[in-house]
């Protein structure tokens, strides 16, 4: 038999899990719908892969080149559709421009292991 005194904490501390539950799903949401910023980044597209122990994610790697002769600079970036995965995987080492979200704020790596999210891909000519 409970008392309704612990009835009553029982209850509140249910509703305030609930409550913080919600929260988060509304904070992901949230973040996962509302872009930082937006941009495009071109260079050759060295890797993509999917990855990950528990939460697979699609990851690749975009050598920028600003200058002939200079060191590369990597773009690392997240791809959350499966069918611009395999777009990337079909075009993997060619000069691409890429299409990009950022979504800052997101709070573990199931989401993508960087804030920068492709959502387009357009081959180089």
């Amino acid at each position: 038999m409970t008392t309704p005194v612990l009835k009553k904490i029982l209850s509140t501390f249910a509703f305030l899990i609930l409550g913080l539950g919600f929260a988060f799903a509304v904070y992901i949401w949230v973040v996962l719908s509302w872009s930082y910023s937006e941009g495009e980044r071109a260079g050759f597209l060295q890797k993509v892969s999917y990855k990950g122990w528990i939460c697979k994610t699609w990851e690749g790697e975009l050598s920028l080149v600003a200058i002939p002769g200079a060191a590369p600079e990597k773009f690392l970036f997240t791809v959350r559709d499966d069918a611009v995965a395999q777009q990337l995987n079909a075009v993997a080492g060619k000069r691409v421009t890429l299409k990009y979200e950022q979504h800052r704020g997101l709070p573990s790596s199931c989401f993508g292991d960087t804030d920068y999210f492709v959502v387009g891909v357009t081959v180089i000519e």
